[in-house]
């Protein structure tokens, strides 16, 4: 194992790596390691608008996208010299591997071109929480996407589609897989390490009658244990005044973040993740050793699951 001691890592990607900012700093001094973190990302960013961007960027030399719109993704890529650039594809086209082509090689090239001491790193997305409606119901992307995408050069599917959990993790990883293989990259596993999580954890998570969602009333919840993704929340409707109950399957809670972060850790700094002495108020210490443990687990035998 080629440990490292100090890491400046880029991301360019979405809300699944700005979830790494809740915890990955202290994972890593915790472990007497330094850590340069600085993001690229916008929300829900799919490959194909990512490099609308960076390619109305180089059309323009006003147009900035990215870090608060104060930068060009060329001057992001510029001006650190990156040990890691991390990319990914948005959670919600993952799945589909002709939705990452050909913009995914474009933005290697970019980066290969402005960073080239940077390796270039794929993070492995997850699968959606159990009580995702797009993994058991009829569902269809909004036509605002469909033609959205197309104006980009991407495909959608416009027929609705059922996946199931255990399928949109399988895909996801072909995907990504099929990616890492074209460019000889590595995969930070962290799809993997959520799938360990609800295979092991002791008190998995137990999906419910979604009529819950509009029976119950404030400040009752579904039971939301036995994930590190997804949360319920209650809102107050700012029309009517009246509370409503929400739901975010798809991020990380609290001990997703702390999973990820384990995972980040371990794999860049190529250290065991035992390392790793933070826990966050909200996490117990033995609930953060068996997170801890998954995400080892995760690190150590991906390459197995690619076989």
């Amino acid at each position: 194992m080629s440990k490292k001691d100090s890491l400046k890592v880029l991301t360019i990607a979405n809300s699944f790596t700005d979830s790494l900012a809740a915890f990955w700093q202290q994972i890593v001094e915790s472990a007497g390691c330094e850590l340069h973190f600085e993001r690229a990302n916008h929300g829900g960013c799919e490959l194909h608008r990512h490099w609308s961007y960076i390619n109305n960027e180089e059309k323009d030399n006003v147009y900035r996208m990215y870090q608060g719109y104060q930068y060009k993704m060329r001057e992001v890529l510029t001006k650190e010299p990156w040990d890691i650039v991390t990319i990914q594809q948005a959670s919600h086209c993952s799945w589909r591997y002709h939705t990452f082509q050909p913009f995914a090689d474009l933005i290697h090239d970019y980066v290969r071109e402005y960073a080239p001491q940077a390796e270039i790193v794929i993070q492995q997305t997850w699968a959606y929480r159990n009580d995702d409606p797009r993994l058991f119901d009829e569902w269809k992307y909004p036509e605002e996407a469909i033609e959205k995408a197309a104006g980009m050069g991407v495909t959608l599917p416009t027929e609705s589609f059922k996946i199931g959990q255990d399928g949109m993790y399988r895909e996801l990883t072909k995907s990504y897989l099929t990616l890492a293989e074209k460019h000889n990259l590595r995969i930070i596993p962290t799809g993997y390490a959520v799938q360990l999580t609800r295979e092991n954890d002791p008190k998995p998570f137990v999906n419910y009658d979604q009529s819950l969602m509009e029976t119950l009333r404030w400040p009752d919840m579904p039971s939301q244990a036995g994930d590190v993704v997804g949360k319920h929340y209650w809102r107050k409707d700012q029309e009517t005044g009246e509370m409503k109950l929400g739901r975010d399957t798809i991020h990380f809670n609290e001990r997703g973040q702390y999973l990820q972060a384990c995972v980040w850790f371990g794999f860049l700094y190529e250290r065991p993740v035992s390392e790793v002495t933070y826990v966050p108020n909200m996490i117990s210490d033995s609930d953060a050793a068996f997170l801890r443990e998954m995400a080892q687990q995760a690190i150590d035998n991906f390459k197995q699951v690619k076989k």
